[in-house]
């Protein structure tokens, strides 16, 4: 049975294709029954689409696959911690759960600026936990910055 380090590794390798591709290197996949129905990263620097983030990537071609627009019994693996945007469509996809690695102090809406996924208003509760490779993930973004403001 695969478990969160191998989802995660997967979501990591989407991160490295983002950065080769000059993306912010952020990296998703999306499981249903164990299993990777999806896999995405970053695209917004090429498409020109402001909403293109690699959970957005995912859930939209997941849904395409799946053929349903609500995603009941899946988990989303991705190496940042969602911003404000990315936490609605977990929401009104239904996803069950929600695995992130490297937090996001700027505008994570999980748990680092808002815990928007714990609001009483919303009307799907989507699980989450921080994962792992937090090193890893939070490294390849700090490289990545870096090197933007050289």
């Amino acid at each position: 049975m695969k478990d969160d380090l191998y989802f995660m590794q997967e979501a990591l390798l989407q991160a490295e294709i983002a950065q080769d591709q000059g993306e912010i290197p952020v990296g998703a996949v999306l499981t249903f029954n164990n299993e990777i129905v999806s896999r995405a990263h970053n695209t917004s620097i090429r498409s020109g689409d402001p909403s293109a983030h690699a959970e957005v990537n995912v859930i939209r071609d997941a849904a395409k696959k799946l053929n349903n627009y609500r995603l009941k019994g899946t988990s989303l693996y991705v190496t940042l911690e969602p911003c404000i945007m990315c936490c609605g469509l977990l929401i009104h996809s239904r996803i069950e759960n929600l695995i992130f690695s490297a937090k996001d102090p700027k505008s994570g809406a999980v748990e680092s600026k808002l815990r928007l996924l714990d609001s009483d208003f919303i009307n799907h509760k989507v699980k989450y936990c921080q994962g792992p490779l937090v090193h890893e993930t939070s490294e390849i973004l700090s490289n990545f910055f870096r090197k933007k403001r050289l």
